[in-house]
């Protein structure tokens, strides 16, 4: 057996979030469509980067998000997630690692640079957001660290990592490992639009590999294709051991087996909803991996998310264990 050495190791999209506030105008200025995601090229980012007002800059993607807050409620966490060797890239590795974060991923060097997410946030709290992949979409099999995987409790999978067929192969060797020692994977699905495009590929991955789902409800609905959240929260009972979905001001449905735990969203002042799911997913598996009841895990998720959401940028600025405490009784 494995000695276990940590509850989560996350897979994901490594890049640099800049987050900036920006009033509506220069949306429209850039032709930007509020609230969506985009991917861009590496012009185009260089262009709006230059642009963009003074904002935060910090290690992130949806995974690197998750492992950020995990480790500051507590967690014992590692990171897989392809940076190259430049600026970003060790901007990336010193950010996560000075949060506990371990982050020993070989950089890529000679090519892409390291991915970037440029992230404007208006008055209303909206996100849009412009993504440069660079070099986070080279992760592939080879960069599974078995030895790592079978030393987590849970190895938790980032839906936007999914789109290259590298890091699909790579997904399914981290699940395989994870389950021939025993832990149990999770996956995000992240992104209705990455659902819509790779829906067969998800449905599988779900259906064969994963165990615990996490999904808010444009992603669930997509990816079983029904016309309501009830409908699908129940295909998605069927296929996984454990759902947890969020539902933003509605609060969070935990399913497992024939349970059912509906968690109230706790309350905050929306400034920007960057990294809310990423959070809540983080308060979540920090609880579960500790072996607390269900109900405590959903409650931390959703302490986690109201603290995130109540200010800019995806990390907590608050004492989030403080809070939490409080929030347990």
């Amino acid at each position: 057996m494995t000695e276990i050495r940590f509850d989560i190791l996350g897979i994901g999209n490594a890049m640099v979030d800049v987050t900036t506030r920006v009033e509506d105008s220069f949306l429209s200025r850039h032709d930007m469509h509020k609230g969506a995601m985009i991917l861009v090229d590496a012009a185009a980012a260089e262009a709006l980067y230059a642009d963009m007002p003074p904002g935060i800059e910090s290690s992130g993607g949806s995974a690197g998000n998750t492992c950020a807050v995990a480790a500051v409620l507590g967690a014992r966490v590692a990171y897989l997630g392809k940076v190259a060797d430049d600026q970003l890239g060790e901007v990336f590795a010193h950010d996560i690692s000075t949060l506990g974060v371990h982050f020993p991923s070989a950089r890529l060097s000679g090519g892409a640079p390291t991915a970037r997410c440029l992230i404007l946030v208006t008055p209303d709290g909206q996100r849009t957001m412009n993504t440069y992949l660079g070099a986070c979409v080279t992760f592939g099999e080879d960069d599974v660290d078995e030895e790592l995987v079978a030393a987590a409790s849970v190895t938790y999978l980032e839906g936007y990592l999914f789109d290259p067929p590298a890091a699909q192969a790579a997904f399914r060797r981290a699940a395989a490992a994870a389950h021939r020692a025993g832990g149990q994977v999770a996956l995000s699905l992240s992104d209705a639009f990455c659902v819509d495009r790779h829906r067969v590929a998800f449905r599988d991955l779900v259906s064969g590999h994963v165990d615990i789902l996490f999904a808010n409800e444009t992603e669930i609905t997509s990816l079983y294709e029904k016309n309501s959240f009830e409908e699908a929260a129940e295909a998605a009972r069927a296929e996984v051991t454990l759902a947890a979905l969020t539902r933003s001001e509605a609060g969070s449905v935990i399913l497992r087996g024939s349970e059912t735990v509906t968690i109230a969203a706790e309350p905050a002042r929306v400034v920007d909803t960057t990294g809310a799911g990423d959070a809540y997913a983080a308060g979540f598996l920090t609880g579960w991996t500790a072996g607390r009841p269900l109900r405590e895990c959903g409650r931390m998720g959703s302490v986690a998310a109201a603290e995130v959401i109540s200010h800019y940028g995806a990390r907590p600025e608050a004492d989030l264990r403080a809070m939490v405490k409080r929030a347990l009784g």
